[in-house]
């Protein structure tokens, strides 16, 4: 009996320390796997990219991958992927492969995405940038003036509709009984 609970106990052990080890990633790691000779143009916030990736647990199991589909259409700054993964993205170029650790509060926090991933799970996506189109002066004057701008309007039109509705109530309204007096003066 004393046995079985020592091995009950240190399986429970070997465990923990298993899973603390996978966890272990606290920062945001890239590597770069190939990079191309030339590199001219390199992702910022707001730039599109095409991206084939193959995501897997610490442990190696694959979680997801965009290899079978088309490629993974990503504009950085739209948070249409995981913070860690968008992070990764910055500063790369069209024809590079990184290797992206991603600590679990990039990734999907102590919730994770049941059943597939795990709470607290470290991950790691292999990523190929397909292609990289920067963004416009137009998209960056939408992108960053346009939401700037909505945030003064709503509170001016609210404003506005607010004073109308206090004039129209405080406006002078006739008054039916001067109004007969009158008639009944001209008269």
């Amino acid at each position: 009996m004393k046995t079985s609970v020592l091995l009950l106990v240190l399986a429970a052990l070997t465990c923990g320390l298993a899973q603390e080890e996978d966890n272990a990633v606290e920062e945001l790691q890239v590597e770069t796997l190939v990079k191309p000779e030339s590199c001219s143009l390199v992702s910022s916030m707001g730039d599109t990219m095409q991206i084939h990736y193959t995501g897997k647990l610490m442990d190696g199991k694959v979680i997801d991958s965009s290899l079978s589909r088309d490629p993974l259409v990503v504009e950085l700054g739209k948070r249409t992927v995981i913070a860690g993964l968008e992070q990764s993205l910055i500063g790369v170029c069209a024809g590079q492969k990184i290797k992206a650790t991603i600590p679990a509060h990039l990734a999907y926090g102590k919730k994770g995405y049941p059943p597939t991933i795990p709470g607290d799970a470290a991950l790691e996506f292999e990523v190929e940038v397909i292609s990289l189109t920067q963004q416009t002066q137009w998209q960056k004057m939408v992108n960053d003036v346009f939401p700037l701008l909505c945030l003064a309007l709503v509170p001016t039109l609210l404003g506005l509709v607010g004073l109308y509705l206090y004039k129209k109530a405080n406006a002078q309204k006739p008054n039916k009984k001067k109004a007969k007096d009158k008639k009944s003066k001209k008269k």
